[in-house]
This record gives C-alpha cells, sequence and structure tokens, in this order.
C-alpha cells in the first residue's frame, strides 16, 4: 500500500491567494509543453562579452542535477541535505530561500550514483510533485513545503532502484499524475492527483535489462489520447491509453533499446515520432499506425544506430520541421534532423566555442542554448543549412569538485534564464533592454 500523509490543510489552502501560473513560468520538466521550447520574446539575440548579466547566485541548494521549474514567483528544485533527498523553494525576484521540505531517504548502494537527486519537480494549481532517487513520489504544499501525500516505486509498483537511481519527471494531466516506476506491478501509472490512489498501471513484460531514466509525455495519434514512455531495454518505447493505460503499441529496436540506459523524451507531432537513446542505441523516426480495434503499430520510417546518430541526455527539440540535439554519448555535438523524413541536413559538427561533453538544449526567441558539461552555454541561430553560432561564455566553477558535470537543462522564465550547476544555481537577465 502507498503511504499517505493525512491531509490537514484544508482550512489553509481556504484562506490563501489562490496560485497563478503565467504563460512565461516554467511548470515542469522541459517547459509547459515538455518540448524544450520556451514561448517568451523580446530576449537577447546575442550575448554580450563575458554573457548575459548575472542577477544573483543562490547557493547551499543540496547535492544534486535536477533542472529548476518556475513557477507563481517561486523556484523549485531537489537535492540532497544532512541526509535526506527534500524539494528547495527560492524566491524568484532574488533567489533567497523560502523553505528546504525533506521528504526520502537518498538512494543507497549504487556505486554510479553520486551527484544527488534529479527529477524535476512538477508544479500543478498550488502543489508540487516530485520524485526522489530512491523513487519515493511526493505531493507537497507548494506554499509551505508540507508533504500532502506519497508513494513509491519499489514497494507500491515493484520496481527497482536503477544504477544512477530514479529520476524521472512526472507529467500533471487534468486530475491525474502520470509517472514511469518501471516496476513488475506497474511500468506506467496513472495516480489521483488529490491522494495519489492508483487510477490505473501498465504492465509492460519484460521490464528490465537497463533502465528508461526518461519523462512520460502525451500526444493524441488516430483522435485516441495516449502517454508515451521510454522504458528499459528490454521494453523499449511504450504508448498507453491515457484513459485506461491500456498498452496500445511498443517499439523495441535498438533506437528505443540502448542497453544501460534510455533517457530523452521522444518528440511528437501529429502521428510521427522521434526517439533516441545512446549506449547501444541509436535514433528513429516512427509513424504511430492504427490497426483497428484500439491497436497500433509503431512502423519505422528512418533508423540509425550508434555511432552514427544518438542523444545521450540533453534533450532535443523541434524548430519548425527541424530537430536540433547534441549528437553522440557523453557528446554535444550539434546536428540537424529533418523531422519528417529523419534526414540527416547537417552536422554532427564538432562541438563550439569549446564545449565539451554533453549538451542540454532549450530553444526560446529564435536561438538555441547549448549548456555543455564543462560549463560552457552556447547560442546558436537555427538553420537547417549550417551551424550558425552567435555567441558563448563561460560560466563559474561549480563548487562540488568530486563531481563537475554541468548536466542541468536551462530554464527561461519570465526574462530570466536559470542555470543550475550542483549545488548553486545562477539566474541570468537575458532580455533585451529597450530605450
Amino acid at each position: 500500500m502507498a503511504l499517505r500523509v493525512p491531509f490537514l490543510v484544508c482550512t489553509f489552502l481556504l484562506t490563501v491567494t489562490p496560485a497563478v501560473v503565467t504563460a512565461a513560468d516554467w511548470p515542469g520538466f522541459r517547459g509547459p509543453n515538455r518540448d524544450g521550447i520556451s514561448t517568451e520574446t523580446g530576449l537577447l539575440k546575442k550575448w554580450p562579452d563575458g554573457g548575459p548579466k548575472q542577477v544573483w547566485t543562490a547557493k547551499n541548494l543540496g547535492l544534486g542535477w535536477g533542472t529548476p521549474s518556475v513557477a507563481d514567483g517561486k523556484i523549485f528544485g531537489i537535492g540532497t541535505r544532512d541526509g535526506k533527498d527534500g524539494v528547495w523553494a527560492l524566491k524568484e525576484a532574488d533567489g533567497t530561500e523560502l523553505w528546504f521540505a525533506p521528504f526520502a531517504d537518498p538512494a543507497t548502494g549504487l556505486a554510479r550514483q553520486t551527484n544527488g537527486p534529479a527529477s524535476t519537480p512538477t508544479y500543478h494549481n498550488g502543489k508540487l510533485f516530485v520524485v526522489s532517487a530512491n523513487g519515493t513520489l511526493s505531493c507537497l504544499d507548494a506554499t509551505k513545503g508540507t508533504v500532502l501525500w506519497k508513494t513509491n516505486y519499489v514497494a507500491d509498483f515493484g520496481g527497482k532502484v536503477p544504477t544512477w537511481a530514479y529520476t524521472d519527471s512526472v507529467l500533471i494531466d487534468g486530475d491525474k499524475v502520470i509517472c514511469i516506476p518501471g516496476g513488475t506491478k506497474g511500468a506506467v501509472a496513472a495516480l489521483k492527483i488529490e491522494n495519489g490512489e492508483v487510477v490505473w498501471k501498465t504492465e509492460v513484460n519484460p521490464v528490465g535489462g537497463g533502465f528508461g531514466y526518461s519523462s512520460p509525455v502525451k500526444a493524441t495519434v488516430g483522435g485516441v489520447p495516449m502517454y508515451l514512455a521510454l522504458l528499459g531495454q528490454s521494453s523499449g518505447l511504450v504508448g498507453v491509453h491515457a484513459e485506461t493505460g491500456k498498452l496500445l503499441w511498443q517499439y523495441k529496436n535498438t533506437p528505443a533499446a540502448g542497453g544501460v540506459a534510455q533517457i530523452p523524451i521522444p518528440i511528437v507531432k501529429g502521428d510521427k515520432v522521434w526517439v533516441s537513446c545512446s549506449y547501444g542505441g541509436g535514433a528513429a523516426l516512427l509513424q504511430i499506425v492504427p490497426k483497428g480495434q484500439g491497436a497500433f503499430e509503431a512502423k519505422e520510417l528512418k533508423a540509425y544506430k550508434k555511432p552514427e546518430l544518438n542523444n545521450h541526455h540533453g534533450g532535443m527539440v523541434l524548430v519548425g520541421d527541424y530537430i536540433y540535439f547534441g549528437h553522440d554519448q557523453n557528446g554535444g555535438k550539434p546536428v540537424c534532423v529533418e523531422f519528417k523524413t529523419g534526414d540527416i541536413k547537417w552536422g554532427p559538427e564538432n562541438a563550439p566555442a569549446g564545449g565539451r561533453g554533453s549538451a542540454a538544449v532549450l530553444f526560446a526567441d529564435g536561438r538555441l542554448y547549448f549548456r555543455y558539461e564543462n560549463g560552457v552555454l552556447v547560442l546558436m541561430e537555427p538553420s537547417p543549412e549550417e551551424l550558425k553560432v552567435v555567441s558563448s561564455f563561460k560560466l563559474p566553477a561549480p563548487d562540488v569538485k568530486t563531481y563537475a558535470q554541468s548536466w542541468p537543462h536551462p530554464v527561461i522564465a519570465n526574462g530570466k534564464l536559470y542555470i543550475r550547476d550542483q549545488n548553486v544555481m545562477y539566474c541570468y537577465d537575458v532580455k533585451e533592454k529597450t530605450n
């Protein structure tokens, strides 16, 4: 049975000002639509020497490599402090801390998981939904950090804590929380938003042989609403019915079953899906084709095996008709792929401006932001013709020397660029100034 924390905050919730999410907020992993695309305009098209103006730095956040979310005047993230995984909330205006709420023990016995939890808190109607490294999914009050309910992937869904721990960031869809426990009693699950009770859970067999580390995304194909989830090596990419959890289709070929870890969120548009992973993986363009009586087929239109084309982590963005991302395992070599055909338009190019390692990618107001593992941030103009580098600058050195990869995705919200780096976070003003 899932753990349930008594709901004791009804009176409080009735007396506070209703929470507000603006169009320029960033309420969850990879933004409002989980696609790494910001809708903001009026941003800098080119950075000054040394980069945009740094507004503030938040310190002592707790070890972690999760991306922050921004909503209702606050910034939320996850980190380990004093032996507990917890959520922190900062003032968006100046980065001062409002609260820290521990909610789970860190994952243990993981030889390679040394850099803290990696989930991004999902904000919805004054609540936060976040997953700890050991698979504890908690719902918290976003004003005070009070834990309202929680469940655990291992105890409640037959999951097994993977090598790099649980990292998924849940999806809120209406009155449901969509998550990826990856367990024998539920590979994908929908929970009631008010109390965490199970609405449905999808068993996918076999489960195992590598872990997904990815997060769910919603699509509608042939009039059928579904969630897509990139699972482990044995399971690949699946589509499950949004209302019932029925397994609609499954794609288990190499591009979605890379072995050790499958990480990026697939890109979906219409009836086509672009999926990629690293290790033993690759990349593929799929067409989801109805077969009648509620069944679908994932038809492979184009496929690449590693090392020809793959995205390790850092994600991929679809800008117009073209996909941009960093290619290769532990690599961020820029590449452009045509979405409708899966053809490579250019690249992979060498990482520009001294960038090294994986690249986390964001798009905002006509520009691509490539945040490299070694702390180099590169601004590019998207173009299917060639790589167009506009500006770059070097982030401050991280204060955690033992594990210095700069992996959290960049976030843009309300004219500010947020960069999490281990125990600290930097805020930059990227709004174009007008006279």
